[in-house]
């Protein structure tokens, strides 16, 4: 993972408390969790607020129904000489 510098302005108490209660050992470990505990939460947040918007519409559902077409465009690929795999 890249990191990056960077310069904040926090209250130290917040900071000090995070860090005695996550067992983090700088205020950039604090900072990372909180990040982390951030985004999965928001990301959380956003699924529910889908899911309650209301079952799916029958259009909606038809969707998985619908007919997949697989071409892998392998018509020229002999995989019984690459690999041995006869019938």
């Amino acid at each position: 993972m890249v990191r990056d510098k960077a310069t904040i302005t926090l209250d130290r108490r917040k900071a000090q408390k995070a860090r005695a209660l996550t067992g983090s050992r700088s205020v950039s470990a604090v900072i990372d969790v909180a990040l982390d505990r951030l985004i999965q939460t928001e990301q959380l947040r956003r699924d529910v607020a889908a899911y309650a918007r209301g079952p799916l519409t029958d259009d909606e559902l038809a969707v998985g129904d619908l007919p997949v077409e697989l071409d892998l465009a392998d018509d020229d690929v002999d995989y019984e000489a690459l690999y041995g795999i006869g019938e």
